[in-house]
């Protein structure tokens, strides 16, 4: 199936139903990435990574009941940032969304957190993290366009080699399904190869987005020695993502949509899914295209590789759009010598 290139914003938002919002302080070096949905859609979640920290995943497993979701969370500060999830409901809540159980309505919204406590930025948030007042922030702002690099949940992202940063992209099929990728970028790994500025997503690019260097030639010798953050811990990093799309999946098909987004992972972060990341994805499905894409026919493949993709070139943007800040440990892909 032919692609027609990216949609009108190149962003995950061109996937009908779907809104981002952004919320954070530059001097905490943390924040918190919000998507919003115009209504109840099916979902899904795979993780990969050793290390994860998550609320509300075990809903979204094709045999539970819940049927669909009113948000997602991508959000900094570790344990701490899953109350950014809490900050959502209240504003969904407030709106009168949610799953209807004895009368009451129960806005579902699952979360994922990265670890940004020890990137140099200022921790003493006293007695109650800031992370609710970050979601509901996040969600009131959320819109069809946002920024990209360091904002939200990746203002203090950081991976082995350079600052990480809020990423999204998004690719059109022939058959009038859109798909769009969110991410966090905060790994143990390297996004760019060797010590060259060429990003290991280079094969995906579309119009120069992320530089337009293609891949280093010669390709270096020692490109495949792991470029890793220092004396990585348990749970201090992890890269955490979003893959939707415009099509008609169940909860099934919407949790091999999730697998095929770690594809995008592991095509543009090395290494990736260590012990020491909590790689997730997350995907979604709003089904406003009204093309439904069978489990078992070709299309699936089609959609699969679009979401890796995807999910590749956000890599790849979050990263080259991160901008250099104050306590900074690690320089911007900006900072690089051309």
């Amino acid at each position: 199936m032919a692609v027609l290139g990216p949609g009108p914003r190149n962003l995950i938002t061109d996937v009908g139903g779907v809104l981002v919002g952004h919320a954070g302080d530059a001097g905490l070096k943390s924040g918190t990435t919000v998507l919003l949905l115009d209504e109840a859609s099916v979902a899904a979640v795979e993780v990969l990574g050793g290390a994860p920290g998550t609320r509300e995943t075990d809903l979204l497993e094709p045999d539970k009941l819940v049927a669909g979701i009113d948000a997602l969370v991508l959000s900094g500060g570790s344990a701490f940032g899953l109350d950014a999830a809490s900050g959502v409901q209240s504003f969904l809540r407030r709106n009168g969304r949610g799953f209807v159980v004895a009368g009451f309505a129960v806005p579902i919204v699952p979360a994922a957190i990265l670890f940004d406590l020890a990137n140099g930025g200022d921790k003493d948030w006293g007695l109650h993290p800031p992370y609710r007042d970050f979601g509901f922030a996040a969600a009131e702002t959320a819109a069809q366009d946002f920024a990209l690099g360091t904002a939200g949940a990746g203002i203090g992202c950081t991976t082995a080699t350079l600052k990480g940063g809020i990423g999204s992209a998004s690719v059109r099929l022939e058959n009038g399904v859109t798909v769009g990728a969110l991410v966090a970028v905060n790994a143990v790994g390297s996004v760019t190869i060797g010590q060259t500025r060429h990003f290991w997503a280079a094969p995906f690019e579309i119009d120069g987005e992320f530089g337009g260097l293609g891949q280093p030639s010669p390709f270096p010798a020692d490109a495949i020695l792991p470029r890793t953050k220092f004396d990585p811990k348990p749970g201090t990093n992890t890269t955490i993502g979003i893959v939707a799309t415009d099509a008609v999946l169940d909860k099934a098909a919407a949790k091999r949509l999730a697998v095929a987004g770690h594809d995008g992972f592991a095509r543009a972060i090395w290494p990736s899914h260590t012990n020491f990341d909590g790689d997730l994805v997350f995907s979604v499905a709003t089904g406003r295209s009204g093309v439904a894409v069978d489990a078992g026919g070709p299309a699936s493949i089609d959609l699969a590789a679009a979401a890796a993709a995807a999910m590749a070139r956000a890599i790849a943007r979050g990263v080259h759009a991160a901008e250099v800040a104050p306590g900074d440990r690690l320089p911007a892909w900006s900072d690089l010598a051309g």
